[in-house]
């Protein structure tokens, strides 16, 4: 080992120790095994396949941020607990991670975010608008407050259907705004802090509309493609560094307040198990948080049993 190595070996120990200690829950110990086992690899020059120190120890620091209690999450597009915004939260909550909530309907936000917090998570809630640049930045601002950011979901916007010649020009820009432009203007929030912490998962919900057509469906099928676009890009340009970029096809009525509360015959209608859950969808984002990094889900799409595709 030479002396410059082993100057290195010194500065990475002082700095894995320093680091562990500013975080480290009381009750644990002050350097953990996998820090010993690096720190020792280190010391004695084996092979580290040409990364250098600096990134090594990054590597071993980033690991920390993906301890749920110590890596918030973010997701955009919460409306009544009854939904799948809130089934994520609670998802990634009851496995420890802080969680951020954020809408546009305060109202509604606040109740989620009371029940989620009366269940003992560390939570909160922001009300904004996803498409605007300053609003989701003060989304992505409210989540690292609580922890480092390791996930980023777009979950909102809403479907009018309509005949074609009866949209107006405000109702298809809606669409593209509260889909395409929020998808756009979170990304551009999250990525910077995502990058910065070595890596996360930057998520946007679909649907079957996302890859085709129908009839009365022209503005929600345009911007759901552009989202399915975007994260395809994002993806290409952000996965070598370390964020996992995802879109979940939702293909089938979600049994939740927002369909039901317009249609609630359906769940009659399409018999046991004939409507997405949305706990049962959010286990969906949960599993692609926690994929091995080499074999990356970019695109998942979920269906009832029952579903014709």
């Amino acid at each position: 080992m030479t002396i410059e190595r082993l100057k290195d070996a010194i500065k990475v120990t002082a700095r894995c120790i320093v680091y562990h200690d500013s975080r480290r829950s009381p009750g644990r110990l002050a350097v953990p095994s996998i820090y010993v086992v690096c720190i020792v690899a280190i010391w004695f020059g084996l092979e580290t396949h040409g990364v250098p120190l600096e990134e090594q120890l990054e590597g071993v620091m980033n690991e920390k941020l993906r301890e749920p209690s110590q890596s918030s999450v973010l997701v955009v597009g919460v409306g009544a607990s009854r939904g799948l915004g809130a089934a994520i939260a609670r998802r990634f909550w009851r496995a420890g991670h802080p969680v951020v909530i954020a809408g546009r309907n305060a109202e509604k936000l606040e109740k989620t975010a009371k029940e989620l917090k009366d269940a003992g998570a560390k939570a909160a809630f922001v009300t904004g608008d996803a498409s605007n640049a300053d609003d989701a930045k003060r989304f992505v601002a409210e989540a690292e407050t609580l922890a480092p950011l390791a996930v980023a979901i777009h979950n909102a916007g809403g479907n009018e259907p309509a005949p074609f010649l009866n949209v107006s020009e405000e109702r298809f820009t809606r669409h593209w705004r509260e889909h395409a432009l929020g998808g756009f203007q979170l990304a551009q929030a999250a990525i910077p802090v995502l990058v910065q912490h070595g890596g996360g998962s930057l998520f946007f919900t679909g649907a079957s509309a996302s890859l085709r057509g129908k009839a009365n469906f022209a503005p929600f099928a345009s911007a759901k493609a552009a989202v399915r676009n975007l994260a395809q890009s994002i993806a290409r340009e952000y996965g070598p560094k370390n964020i996992h970029v995802g879109h979940v096809v939702v293909d089938g009525g979600i049994e939740g307040d927002r369909l039901l509360s317009r249609a609630p015959h359906l769940l009659e209608q399409r018999g046991p198990d004939g409507m997405l859950h949305p706990d049962a969808i959010a286990e969906a984002y949960w599993d692609m948080h926690h994929q091995h990094r080499s074999a990356w889900t970019l695109e998942l799409d979920v269906r009832p049993w029952s579903e014709n595709f």
